[in-house]
Order: C-alpha cells, then sequence, then structure tokens
C-alpha cells in the first residue's frame, strides 16, 4: 500500500516555492473575488433550459467494467458484453465469448500497436497471470495521514466511524462505513485468490466474484496499467482488420500481453524481470446481480450514454486536461514557445534488447513527451502510419513535445511555482496553451473548479527536495487533492493571478454552500479526493456513487436548481480496464475505450440509453453550444464536426472524426430548447 500511495501522490501532488517571473502573462479577464466563479452577466443566456453543469468525475473503469450486464427499459438498447452475447447474466461465457480472446504477441525490434503472429492464451506455452492485489490496502485503514500524507494501514488500530468522518464530509449520510470495508487480507502485490478461478483465469472477460459467487463490489482490488503507448498495443488497431461494424479495426486483445511485457513501464531502468502486475484488466462487476446500484438506478431514471469515450490513450494527467483544453499539452519555454524537454523524458516504446516488448524509455524515471510530428522519434511511426491509412490527421504541431502520462504541474496551490522544476515530473506553466476556463470568463459566464481537499492543498507548500522523504512538509490533507486532475492548475492563467485563483478554485464544501443558498456558477467541475473518486487500489466504486449520491440529492432538494441543471457523472479514463465497444480514432492521441457517461436532469429523465459518439471534448462542445462561446482554439477538438451516424449502426460515425455535443442525451423539445 505504501508503494502505491507514493506512486499516486508523486503524480498527485505540487512540489515547489516560487518564481513568478515564469508565467507573467496577462490574466484572462478580470474577475470578482467576491463572486463565485467570476463574472456572470451572461449566465443566463443559454441555448436550452440548462443554466448550470455540473461535471463530477470519478477515476478509472470502462463502460463494461461498471456496465457489462445491464439491462436498459424495454425499447433501448445497449451495447454491453451481455448484448454481445460474450457473457449471459450471471457472468459466465456465452456463445460469442470468443469475440473477446486475448492474445500473445512477439515485438522485439520495435514498437508496434498491432504485432503479427498473435496466440491465443491457452495455447502455445502462454498463460494467462493471476491478477495481482496490486497495492491495495490489505486491512481497513486505520491511520488516514500516515508517513507519505495519505491513508496508511496501521497494525493493531481499529477502524472508526469518527476516522471515517475525518477523512470526509463529502459522502452521503449513512455511507461512511464504507471507508473501512473491502480490505483484501492478502499481501501486497500477491495473486488475489479471493477471485474465483484467479489462479486459473478464463481466456476473457470474468465476473468480479468470489469461490462461492459472492460479490467483491465493495472491495479494493488491483489497478491495471492504463499509460500512453501500452494502451494503443493493448486496443491492437490493424487497418487490415477493418469492418464495417469496426472501421478502426481495433480488437481490444492484447490486454493481459501488455500487462504481462512492459506493464507500468520500464521506468528508465534496464529489464530484470517479468512485471508481476496479473491480468487485472478482464474482470468486470456484475451489475445485475446488484453490484453499482447507484450508478444503475440513475441510469434506470435518466440517460446513460453507450458510447463516450476515454479522449486519450492513457491515464489521468492526459483525459483530465481535455476537460479543460480539449487537446493534449506540450512542454513550453518560459516565454510560452514550444520548447524541448531533457532527453530522458522523451518516450521511447521501442523495446529493449533481447526483450518482448520492454520498452526502452517509458515511466517516471524516463519518458513521458513524445514530439509525434517527427516520424522519426521512437513509437510514432506504426500510429502515425495507421491513422494515415485511415486518412486521420494526427493534430501534431511542429517541434512540440506533448505530455503522454501523468506529470504534475509547476503550480502549488498559492500559485508559486518551482524553480527546480521537481526533476522530471512536473509540466512547466503553460502559457499559450487556451482552456475553456479562459473563453467563460472573457465572455462573462461563472465557472468553478471545486475539488475535495482544496482548502488543505492551496495552503500547502511544496516537497521540493523532501520529496519521498517518510515526513514531507506538507499538511497530509493536502495529499488528498488531486492535482494531476485539475487542468487550469497547469494554466498560467489562472494560477498567475489571484484574482483568477480566489474565483475559479474552489473546495467541495464551497460546492455544498453554493448549491445550499441556490449561487452554482453556470459551470461547474467537481472532482473527489483520492479517498471517494473510485480509483481502482486506493478507492472503490461504491464511494465514488456515494459522493455523486450527495450532490444530486442537494441539487434536487433545491427546486430552482433542479429546473434547471444538467449532472454529468463519468470517469477521467477506463483504468486500462477492458471494454468491447468501437472505439473511433480522432487523432494522435485517442480516443480509447468506453467509459460510462449518465446524464442527470429534468430534461433526460425515463431511462433512455444514448448512443451518440462522445468524449470529454464533447462536454466542451456542449458548454460552448449551451452559452453561446467560441472554440478554444483552431485545433482542440471542439471543432470537430458532431457525428452522423447510418440507421444500421447508430455507433459509428459516417463522417468520421466527429464527437457530439451531449445535445442529443436530452429531450428540450417541449422547454423551449434546442435538441438539433
Amino acid at each position: 500500500m505504501l508503494k502505491e500511495l507514493k506512486a499516486r501522490l508523486r503524480d498527485r501532488v505540487v512540489v515547489t516555492a516560487a518564481i513568478m517571473s515564469l508565467v507573467g502573462c496577462g490574466a484572462a479577464g478580470a474577475a470578482d473575488p467576491d463572486s463565485l466563479g467570476g463574472a456572470h452577466d451572461n449566465d443566463r443566456q443559454t441555448r436550452s433550459p440548462i443554466k448550470h453543469v455540473i461535471v463530477i468525475m470519478g477515476e478509472n473503469r470502462t463502460f463494461d467494467h461498471l456496465f457489462a450486464t445491464y439491462q436498459p427499459r424495454s425499447g433501448e438498447h445497449v451495447d454491453n458484453l451481455l448484448s454481445k452475447r460474450i457473457i449471459k447474466i450471471d457472468g459466465t461465457s456465452d456463445v460469442n465469448y470468443g469475440l473477446a480472446t486475448q492474445n500473445y504477441a512477439s515485438v522485439t525490434s520495435t514498437y508496434l500497436i498491432s504485432p503479427g503472429g498473435k496466440t491465443p492464451y491457452g495455447t502455445g506455452g502462454h498463460t494467462l497471470n493471476a491478477p495481482s492485489t496490486s497495492y491495495a490496502p490489505q486491512v481497513p485503514y486505520t491511520n488516514l495521514y500516515g508517513p507519505t500524507g495519505a491513508a496508511l494501514n496501521g497494525p493493531g488500530a481499529v477502524a472508526t466511524l469518527t476516522l471515517a468522518h475525518q477523512a470526509t464530509s463529502a459522502l452521503s449520510p449513512g455511507d461512511y462505513g464504507l471507508l473501512l470495508t473491502g480490505a483484501t487480507g492478502l499481501p501486497g502485490g500477491s495473486p488475489d485468490t479471493r477471485i474465483k478461478n484467479a489462479l486459473n483465469l478464463p481466456n476473457g472477460p470474468y465476473p468480479l466474484v468470489t469461490a462461492s459467487g459472492g460479490s467483491l463490489y465493495d472491495t479494493y482490488g488491483g489497478s491495471p496499467v492504463h499509460r500512453f503507448y501500452q494502451m494503443w498495443q493493448e486496443l491492437d488497431c490493424d487497418i487490415h482488420k477493418i469492418t464495417a461494424n469496426n472501421p478502426s479495426g481495433c480488437q481490444a486483445d492484447l490486454f493481459p500481453f501488455v500487462e504481462q511485457t512492459v506493464s507500468s513501464g520500464s521506468n528508465g531502468k534496464p529489464f530484470t524481470a517479468l512485471p508481476t502486475e496479473g491480468d487485472i484488466a478482464l474482470g468486470f462487476y456484475n451489475v445485475a446481480k446488484g453490484d453499482v446500484p447507484y450508478l444503475a438506478e440513475l441510469a434506470n431514471k435518466y440517460t446513460l450514454n453507450d458510447n463516450y469515450h476515454q479522449p486519450v490513450m492513457g491515464g489521468t494527467f492526459a483525459n483530465q486536461m481535455m476537460f479543460g483544453y480539449a487537446d493534449a499539452l506540450y512542454y513550453e519555454n518560459a516565454n510560452g514557445t514550444p520548447g524541448t524537454p531533457p532527453s530522458n523524458q522523451i518516450e521511447n516504446a521501442n523495446p529493449q534488447p533481447g526483450t518482448n516488448n520492454f520498452y526502452t524509455q517509458d515511466g517516471y524515471g524516463g519518458g513521458s513527451y513524445t514530439n509525434c510530428a517527427d516520424i522519426g522519434q521512437p513509437g510514432v511511426a506504426p500510429i502515425v502510419s495507421y491513422l494515415s491509412a485511415k486518412g486521420i490527421n494526427p493534430n501534431c504541431a511542429a517541434n512540440s513535445y506533448y505530455l503522454l502520462n501523468n506529470y504534475v504541474p509547476a503550480f502549488i496551490g498559492s500559485g508559486a511555482t518551482d524553480p527546480t522544476n521537481n526533476g522530471p515530473f512536473t509540466l512547466p506553466p503553460v502559457i499559450s496553451q487556451r482552456h475553456i476556463g479562459d473563453v467563460l470568463t472573457a465572455h462573462e459566464v461563472s465557472w468553478v473548479y471545486f475539488g475535495e481537499r482544496w482548502n488543505d492543498f492551496k495552503i500547502a507548500p511544496g516537497l521540493g527536495a523532501n520529496f519521498g522523504n517518510i515526513d514531507p512538509p506538507i499538511g497530509p490533507a493536502a495529499y488528498l487533492y488531486c492535482n494531476i486532475c485539475n487542468p487550469f492548475l497547469y494554466s498560467a492563467s489562472v494560477m498567475a493571478h489571484s484574482e483568477q485563483r480566489n474565483a475559479h478554485l474552489k473546495d467541495t464544501a464551497d460546492l455544498y454552500d453554493a448549491i445550499e443558498h441556490g449561487n452554482l456558477p453556470a459551470v461547474s467541475w467537481v472532482k473527489p479526493s483520492t479517498f471517494n473518486d473510485g480509483h481502482p487500489a486506493s478507492s472503490k466504486v461504491d464511494l465514488f456513487e456515494s459522493f455523486s449520491h450527495k450532490i444530486i440529492d442537494m441539487v434536487q432538494a433545491n427546486e430552482e436548481l433542479w429546473e434547471s441543471t444538467a449532472i454529468l457523472i463519468t470517469t477521467d479514463e477506463g483504468g486500462g480496464y477492458y471494454d468491447s465497444g468501437y472505439v473511433q480514432p480522432l487523432d494522435y492521441f485517442g480516443d480509447g475505450t468506453r467509459i460510462p457517461l449518465l446524464v442527470v436532469s429534468k430534461y433526460s429523465e425515463g431511462g433512455h440509453v444514448s448512443h451518440e459518439y462522445s468524449d470529454h471534448a464533447s462536454i466542451i462542445k456542449f458548454i460552448e453550444r449551451n452559452w453561446h462561446l467560441p472554440k478554444i482554439s483552431d485545433r482542440s477538438r471542439d471543432n470537430l464536426q458532431n457525428p452522423i451516424t447510418a440507421n444500421a449502426n447508430p455507433y459509428v460515425p459516417i463522417n468520421s472524426p466527429a464527437v457530439g455535443d451531449l445535445f442529443g442525451n436530452f429531450d428540450f423539445d417541449d422547454h423551449g430548447g434546442d435538441n438539433h
């Protein structure tokens, strides 16, 4: 657990002390520090009855991982493992189980996204590995703020509800005991023998149940690999496999292969032994048997989108940035021009000599930038070649090194930056790239990013050279704030100006006050803490459900707000879990696997399943359309057209690349709005 917490918190905790001259650009617009979300003259000038959007962002779960056995109301169709007859409603294999067969491959010279010579697991001497407990807690949390400043197991202590209430105030009443349940009872990184047939997995998706059939839903479990070049390989996109129903040719059949070879990266070290992650990615919950109950309840009452995708291959940072920029971020010089990162921070997914698919430079000791405009760069050519065959523009600007995996922002909560740049883990201040907050501010539409534990994080000093020490000088609760999740924490237009920070960055405690008093900003992004975000190993989905439940209950209790509010519930990305849905290539960066999207509103009632192809840029497109706003930039994904589909297949845009603006998830016809 300690190792996982350090790894996650290294991603999440900014590190540093201050040189404001690095980011001395002008603010995007003045904001009243006493108002919530800045100037708001145009908040109610909307194209639909929606005057408030709340985006709740969980973590790391795919659509099939949560909704594999979901059955919608009569007259609706959902695309999942059950409807494809890959599995039966009890989670066992069905007649089309072979559609999800996973393969072993060989990549020994240069990186490939679709290696040849594949062999199904169970043949040729290749077997699946037992799923690992990864860094999930062995015993219930008994010391909220241990040596690393985050949740830690304390042997011999007794977990209590008092402790749970100290950890968070963001759960629905009665749910605080969820923080005290679900520990593995097994050593970290060992085979997760709680799972039925863990030592003899089937070659395909398997239910997360015990040997006796009991649900493992309210438990902590392992976390699969979810990095950029790894996910391209997992999806195995091949132009020779294109069909009418799958025009991307992505087969999603190499998840265990990537887990068993490179896993989460070489970390700049030479190959020594195979990864011990195990084959976690194929596990799914059974919603038909009572798992994921609250999200299923919302799907039955409101609208579920079964064609919503993580926008970038890989993990948290890059996908969270799409909520703000609808684009990937690149390394900038102090004057805002594209710069070149140190050579040991540039990805090289070519396998090390004598290894099968163990990347040369990938991970926190090396890697995470790519100049994808240069096909001579390692790893770039196979992806660009695939996209070119599809007629897709990679959308990679010349001489720009895009950050692909998790680095922390240069800014700490006070607005200061770290002159040492914290070694290889920090993206320099984003100066030239605009985000949707800049657009909203310029057009006097209020917005706030509400992050749980912001009040702790904003006053915490940076870690600086003390990172990795047993007792770094930072308030322990600040570790629970997800800094790599906040797109605006990377931006000089917000962080270098106190009036912008104070207006637009708030704690979830401020969200609850805003809902109660009816002064919610027009646009709200809401991020749970590490405890409550549903991330595998460090959180559980039922905690994320409870976090969302509280917000929805509060909004519905305010009749005026409920009349004019849409609540969008999704995850940042799929966390490396398997999904059987169609994936549309949009550019070099994605899309990736499907993830859940629930649209909760008076105008989305009825248990409808929307098939509108969407990703995080769709939320930005909704905001822009609803509030009559311009595009963020001339290259951001909000410029993509809305999808057009043929009746034979509502999941595949025939005008690709295309992503929707979510208006199709609502019914505004009878309420004076615009559905078209």
